[in-house]
Parts: structure tokens; sequence; C-alpha cells
């Protein structure tokens, strides 16, 4: 208390003192606030999960996080007065002309949410789109981030998930591999499907249930043409395919079996002369 008693002193003194009180109880609701809807968006992002998909509980935990700040923000704009028609009011009519300009924005969440009620693929997914192939690293309310095999990240909208093709690569546990290859026409084809066949039953990766299969595609200008069809574990399909061709390769050679190749032969005429 001030030790002047005259009423315009007590009165600026309680002005503030009631002015520093508003400013402790709005760093009490920053203090408090922040770290509250932190908590309880990670504890709604926990049950999301378990009843849903990694994909809901991300953009669950996203959607709280907002709406828990703003509200928060709107408690410490209270305690300074601040007339919340009004500002809402100018957030209206800004709304509106940033609507406009916030088209896309808004196609990006409709389509998000039509992505998380379809479930076409979840975080730690392998998928493709639009012939860009990664893992599927984050997903947001606007987009997702896949992390190609070079360790790229590449921002894809989610409007352009729901108007493209997308190809979940690891949506199954295994994965067939087609290897076509040539063989000259002087071979003989038992043979052939012999050493192919033999070739993908000791290849090491190769699945026994489903069973490799091959196919005769045709004559092609300088070889027979056939299929080697394997089935593996997805996660083991780099490693398979890059196994069952050396292999095959080598078995070719050790058969005396041979591959054709494209061959040309330069004549010299008078042209030339």
């Amino acid at each position: 208390m001030p030790e002047n008693w005259s009423p315009e002193t007590i009165i600026k003194w309680a002005a503030e003192a009631e002015y520093l009180n508003k400013w402790i109880f709005a760093l009490l609701i920053l203090i408090i606030g922040f770290p509250l809807v932190g908590f309880i968006a990670r504890r709604v992002r926990i049950i999301v999960f378990k009843r849903s998909s990694a994909q809901a509980a991300m953009v669950a935990r996203k959607i709280v996080s907002y709406l828990g700040y703003i509200f928060v923000v709107i408690l410490v704009l209270q305690q300074f007065g601040v007339d919340l028609g009004t500002l809402l009011g100018a957030a209206g009519i800004g709304a509106v002309a940033i609507g406009f300009a916030a088209q896309t924005s808004l196609s990006n969440i409709i389509s998000g949410i039509f992505l998380i009620g379809e479930k076409p693929f979840t975080i730690g997914d392998f998928i493709e789109v639009d012939q860009i192939s990664g893992t599927v690293d984050t997903i947001g309310l606007l987009s997702l981030t896949l992390r190609t095999t070079d360790n790229r990240s590449v921002r894809i909208p989610n409007e352009t998930l729901v108007k493209t093709k997308v190809t979940n690569i690891s949506r199954h546990p295994i994965r067939r591999y087609n290897l076509t290859i040539g063989v000259s026409y002087h071979e003989d084809i038992d043979h052939i499907l012999r050493v192919l066949r033999e070739v993908a039953e000791e290849n090491v990766l190769c699945l026994d249930e489903p069973a490799p299969f091959i196919s005769f595609d045709g004559f092609g200008d300088s070889s027979m043409n056939f299929t080697l069809g394997v089935w593996g574990l997805s996660q083991e399909y780099l490693s398979l395919k890059n196994l069952i061709g050396i292999e095959l390769k080598r078995r070719f050679d050790e058969e005396g079996i041979e591959i054709p190749f494209p061959h040309m032969t330069i004549a010299k005429g008078k042209a030339s002369e």
C-alpha cells in the first residue's frame, strides 16, 4: 500500500495492482495451458491409435493441439478485456477473404479426411505415388511426407493422393517378382524349363508356397522369351530381385545356355568410298 492515502493515489495503486494481476494470470494460463494441451493431445493420439490407425492418431493429435492452443490464447486475451465478439467478427470477415485464397488447403483437408476413413495406407507403409516411391513418414491435415530409398523427403498434398493412383507396395506380406529372359533359338526348351525351375527351387529367398511359375512369352526377334515368377517376403523383395538374376546368369553360364544380344554388321559400300 502507498504511504500517501489520497483517493487519487489509492485508485492509481489499485489500477496498477489489477494490471499486474492480469499479467500474472495470463502468464499462469500460458505456463499451465500449453503443456496441458500437449499432454491431452498425446493422450488422444494414443487412444485413437489403439482404436483406429497411426494415420488417424496423428491427425487427431494435431486437431486437438490446434484447438487447444487457440482456446489458451482466447483465455489470455480475456484477461486483458479483449472483446471476443468484435475479434470473431473481424476474423469472420478475414476468413471469407482468406477462404477464396485457401481453396487448395481446404481441398487437401477434405481429402485427408477421406484418406483417414478409407485407410489405403498407414505410417511405415511403402507406397508409390505418381512414380515416386518411399516409406510413409508423416501424415498431416494437408499432406504426407515420403522418405525415399535414397533418404530424400518428399511432400505430397492430400488432394494429389485422392486424384492419383496410389500403390501400396508393402500392404501384403509377400510379393512376386517376375524376371523376363530371352534365350537363343537353338537351345532345348525342356532344358531351359528345368534350369529355370531348379534356380527358383534352390534360391533361399524364394517361397515354396505360392509355388514359382514359368511361362513362355513368345518368339522375339532374336530369342525365345520366358518369364520366371518367384514369391518372397515383401521386406526381402529387393534382395530376392538381385539374387535371382545373379544366380540365373551363373547357372546359364554353367549349363552353356546362350542369352542372345543384338549384333550390328557394318558393310562397306560404294557410298563410303
